[in-house]
C-alpha cells in the first residue's frame, strides 16, 4: 500500500516480440516500486490496440518487431503520447528514436542498474508533466552565460553560446569556439562543473560537445562544426540519454 501523500505508481505497457526479453522487463518492473505493469504484448498490433483504449504513463518498446516496428508504432500512439523507452539490440536506430522524443534508449542485454536509471528518468519527466507552472512574481535570475579560462597569461571569457566542443590534449584542453581555439592548462572536471547542465555532454575521454551544435550522429561518431568526433563505448548510453533529454527542453 502506498504511503499517505505518495504519488501513484507510473502505469506501464511492455512490448517485445522476444518472450525472454519481455519476461526480463516484467521482472525489472516488479522490482521498482513506482512502476505498475498494465499489459505485456508479444505482438505490436495487439499492444497498439490496447494503448488506443488504455492510456498509460510509460511504454517500454522494442524496435525490431515484425509487421510493425517500434518506431512505426510510436508514430501511431494517441495524444498525449506516453513516455517512451525504446529497447533494442541494434544501436543504429538511436537517431530515429531521438526524433520521436524518446525518454531513453536501452541497448540489450539490459542491466538492471541501467533499467533503473531509465525508470528514474521517466519518473522525473512524468512529475514535470504533472506539475503546474508557477506564476513568477518577477523576472528570474539570469543563468550564467560564460566562464573564464586561463589562456596566454590572462583569464579569457568564453561564452557558452559560442563553444562548439572541447578537446583534451594530455594536461591541456583546446576549446573550439565559432571564431577561435583557446588552449588552457586545465583538466576536464572543473570545466564540466562550470558548463550549463543539459547543454554539453562528454562523448569520449578526449571530447565534450555542445548539443546545440551537433550536425549529425552516425554509428560511433558525431559531427560538430564540420569535425567528426568519436563516441567512446563507455560514453555512448549517457550521450544518447542526454541527447533525448535535450530534445525535450
Amino acid at each position: 500500500m502506498a504511503a499517505p501523500g505518495a504519488s501513484p505508481p507510473l502505469t506501464c505497457v511492455l512490448l517485445d516480440d522476444e518472450p525472454l526479453a519481455l519476461d526480463l522487463l516484467a521482472d525489472f518492473c516488479a522490482q521498482v516500486p513506482f512502476l505498475a505493469v498494465r499489459g505485456q504484448f508479444h505482438e505490436a498490433l495487439a499492444g497498439l490496440a490496447f494503448l488506443q483504449d488504455h492510456p498509460v504513463d510509460v511504454v517500454f518498446l522494442d524496435i525490431h518487431m515484425p509487421r510493425l516496428n517500434g518506431v512505426q508504432l510510436a508514430q501511431l500512439l494517441p495524444s498525449p503520447a506516453p513516455l517512451l523507452i525504446f529497447t533494442t539490440a541494434f544501436d543504429q536506430y538511436a537517431v530515429q528514436s531521438y526524433t520521436l522524443q524518446a525518454a531513453d534508449y536501452l541497448i540489450k542485454p539490459i542491466a538492471f542498474n541501467r533499467f533503473l536509471q531509465a525508470a528514474l528518468k521517466v519518473r522525473q519527466l512524468a512529475a514535470a508533466r504533472a506539475a503546474p507552472v508557477p506564476a513568477a512574481p518577477g523576472l528570474p535570475a539570469a543563468a550564467a552565460e560564460a566562464m573564464f579560462v586561463k589562456h596566454g597569461g590572462r583569464l579569457q571569457r568564453v561564452a557558452f553560446a559560442d563553444l562548439r566542443y572541447i578537446e583534451g590534449r594530455k594536461e591541456y584542453l583546446l576549446l573550439h569556439t565559432g571564431t577561435d581555439k583557446l588552449l588552457t592548462m586545465q583538466s576536464f572536471q572543473p570545466i564540466l562543473a562550470a558548463l550549463p547542465a543539459g547543454q554539453f555532454v562528454r562523448i569520449h575521454k578526449s571530447f565534450v560537445v555542445a548539443l546545440r551544435y551537433l550536425e549529425h550522429v552516425e554509428r560511433g561518431k558525431v559531427q560538430v562544426a564540420g569535425q567528426l568526433l568519436p563516441i567512446g563505448d563507455s560514453y555512448r548510453e549517457t550521450f544518447l540519454a542526454c541527447l533525448y533529454a535535450y530534445q525535450q527542453l
